[in-house]
C-alpha cells in the first residue's frame, strides 16, 4: 500500500509517494521548477490562481507517475498540505470566482481590526481565540464591501487544501482546523461563530460539510482518476494548514512540543493543551491537526511574512546566477554581525508581530566601503534568524516555554549560520529531522485512513539527522541580537 502527500506550497507543489508499512519516501518531487508568481496589483496585494494551483497538482502527480519508479494504482490515500488562510470563493456551478487572496495579503486588516473592536477585544479573544485581524474572514468580508457582484455569486467559500481535495473528488468538506485558521471557528459554543457571521452579515450555507482532519474527505472521481492514472479507489484523508501539517511532519502534537519552518515565510508553533491567546494579537492559536473538543491541542503560532522570500529577493535581484548554496558559502565567508549590517526582513506584507503594521524591510549601517556580498548575504540570514528569535520571546510571554525545537532540514535550515544563529541568540537547541510537509501529508494519509492504529503509531518513526546546540559564540551572537532588537525597536 502507498500513500501520497501533496503539500500546495505559495512557491510550488511538492509531492512525496511513501511505502505505508516501511513509511520509507519512493519518490519525491515538485512542480513547477521555477517558484510560482504572487500576484500584486497594488501595495499590500498578494494573490494565486487556485486553478493554477490544480493545474501544478496534476503535473506534479503526472511527472511522478511517469518515472515508474512506484506503481500508480497502489496509491490508497493522498493527503493534503496548503498554505493557510487563503480565500477560495466558487459559484452555483462550482467555478472560481476570483483569485485567491492568500495569507500573505494585507489588504484586509483595517476590516478585521473594525470587526475587533466592535464585537468585543475580550469576548472575541475569549471565544475565537484570536482579532479577525488580516484572516480569511476578514478576506472575506473586504470582497463582500468592494467587489459586491462577485460576492453575490459566491454560493461556496473555502481554503486552499478544501478546494484540491474538491477538484479530486468533486466533493466540499472542511475542518475545524481550517475553519479557525480562518478566525470562522467559536471554540467556545464548538460551532461556526454566529457573532461573527452577524456582525459580517454571512451566510452559513456557504461553508461545506466540517469533517476531521484525518478523515475521509471524499473517493477520487471516475473521471480524475482516468486522467491521473490513479485507482478508483483512492480516497482524500487528510488535509491541513500548512504550519499545522508541518508540525505533523516533525512529530510535534502534544503540549509543549515546538515546530518550526522557514520556507516563504516563517514560522514558531507550539502545542498547548488550553485555549490560548494573546491579549496584543502577535501570536495566534489554531486547532491542530489532532484538536477535538474533549481534546484540546491548540497550535499556538508566531509568523514572520518575510523569510525565504527575502533570501529569494537577494538572489533574484542581485545574484541572479547564484545559488542559494552560493550565498551560504559567501555568508559562510563574513564574521557574525556582518560587520555592523543589519537587515530587517518585514518586506512582504502587514506583520502579525507588530500588529499588523507595514513597517518594511531595511538594512541598517549600510557602509559603501566595508560590506560586500559577504556581509550582505550573512545579514540577511542573521535578520531572518534574529526576527525568529524576537517571535519565540512572544511565544514565551504567551505561556510556551521551548527546551527544543524540531525543524526539517529543507529549505533555510540547510544553511548552518541560520540554525547556529537561532540557537545562539534563543539558547535553545534546535533538532533537524529528516522531513518535510509532503512527507507529513502522506502519514497523515495514513492515520486518516485508519492504515495507522493512531497519530503516534504514525509518526514514530521521524528520523533525526542532528542537533545544533549554543556553541562557543553564543555570547557574542547574543550581544549582537540585543544590538539588532534594539534598532527594531525605534522602527515600530
Amino acid at each position: 500500500m502507498l500513500l501520497c502527500g501533496i503539500d500546495v506550497g505559495t512557491s510550488s507543489i511538492k509531492l512525496s509517494v511513501v511505502d505505508a508499512s516501511t513509511k520509507k519516501v519512493i519518490y519525491t518531487c515538485s512542480f513547477p521548477e521555477t517558484e510560482n508568481e504572487i500576484i500584486s496589483v497594488s501595495p499590500g496585494f498578494a494573490e494565486q490562481n487556485p486553478e493554477h494551483w490544480w493545474y501544478c497538482v496534476m503535473q506534479v502527480i503526472k511527472m511522478a507517475n511517469a518515472t515508474k519508479k512506484y506503481n500508480p494504482l497502489e496509491i490508497s490515500a493522498i493527503g493534503i498540505s496548503y498554505q493557510m488562510h487563503g480565500l477560495v470563493i466558487l459559484d452555483k456551478d462550482k467555478q472560481v470566482l476570483r483569485p485567491s487572496i492568500i495569507w500573505c495579503d494585507s489588504r484586509a486588516a483595517n476590516i478585521g481590526d473594525q470587526a475587533f473592536e466592535a464585537l468585543g477585544n475580550e469576548e472575541i479573544l475569549k471565544n475565537l481565540l484570536n482579532s479577525p485581524g488580516n484572516f480569511t474572514a476578514s478576506k472575506l468580508a473586504w470582497v463582500k464591501e468592494n467587489e459586491p457582484l462577485i460576492y453575490e455569486k459566491i454560493e461556496h467559500v473555502l481554503l486552499p487544501g478544501d478546494y484540491i481535495s474538491y477538484k479530486f473528488t468533486n466533493e466540499l468538506t472542511t475542518t475545524i482546523s481550517a475553519l479557525s485558521e480562518g478566525i470562522f471557528w467559536d471554540f467556545t459554543k464548538n460551532e461556526i461563530s454566529k457573532e461573527l457571521l452577524n456582525y459580517y452579515h454571512f451566510d452559513i450555507s456557504l461553508f461545506p460539510e466540517i469533517k476531521q482532519v484525518f478523515e475521509n474527505h471524499g473517493q477520487i472521481s471516475s473521471s480524475m482518476a482516468s486522467e491521473l492514472g490513479l485507482s478508483a479507489n483512492l480516497k482524500i484523508t487528510y488535509k491541513a494548514g500548512d504550519q499545522p501539517n508541518n508540525a505533523l511532519s516533525l512529530g510535534v502534537v502534544e503540549p509543549g512540543e515546538i515546530a518550526t519552518t522557514a520556507g516563504t515565510s516563517g514560522v514558531i508553533y507550539g502545542i498547548s493543551s488550553e485555549l490560548k491567546y494573546d491579549p496584543n494579537c502577535r501570536v495566534n492559536s489554531f486547532a491542530h491537526v489532532n484538536y477535538s473538543k474533549e481534546l484540546r491541542r491548540i497550535g499556538v503560532l508566531m509568523c514572520i511574512n518575510g523569510t525565504g522570500i527575502l533570501n529569494r529577493w537577494l538572489k533574484d535581484n542581485f545574484f541572479p546566477t547564484y545559488s542559494y548554496t552560493d550565498l551560504n558559502n559567501y555568508a559562510n565567508q563574513s564574521e557574525i554581525g556582518s560587520k555592523g549590517l543589519m537587515c530587517f526582513p518585514y518586506g512582504n506584507g502587514a506583520e502579525r508581530i507588530f500588529n499588523n503594521k507595514i513597517i518594511g524591510g531595511s538594512f541598517r549601517h549600510l557602509d559603501f566601503n566595508r560590506h560586500q556580498k559577504n556581509e550582505i548575504s550573512r545579514s540577511v540570514q542573521e535578520g531572518i534568524a534574529f526576527s525568529m528569535v524576537y517571535g519565540l520571546e512572544l511565544l514565551n510571554s504567551s505561556g510556551i516555554v521551548p527546551q527544543k525545537i524540531k525543524a526539517g532540514f529543507s529549505n533555510m535550515y540547510l544553511s548552518s549560520i541560520f540554525s547556529s544563529t537561532i540557537v545562539n541568540a534563543s539558547n535553545v537547541s534546535i533538532q533537524l529531522l529528516e522531513s518535510d510537509g509532503a512527507y507529513g501529508a502522506a502519514l497523515g494519509a495514513g492515520i486518516g485512513s485508519k492504515f495507522y492504529s493512531s497519530v503516534q503509531d504514525g509518526i514514530n518513526s521521524i528520523k533525526v539527522l542532528s542537533e545544533v546546540q549554543p556553541d562557543q559564540n553564543k555570547n557574542k551572537t547574543m550581544d549582537y541580537y540585543e544590538s539588532w532588537k534594539q534598532e527594531l525597536s525605534i522602527m515600530q
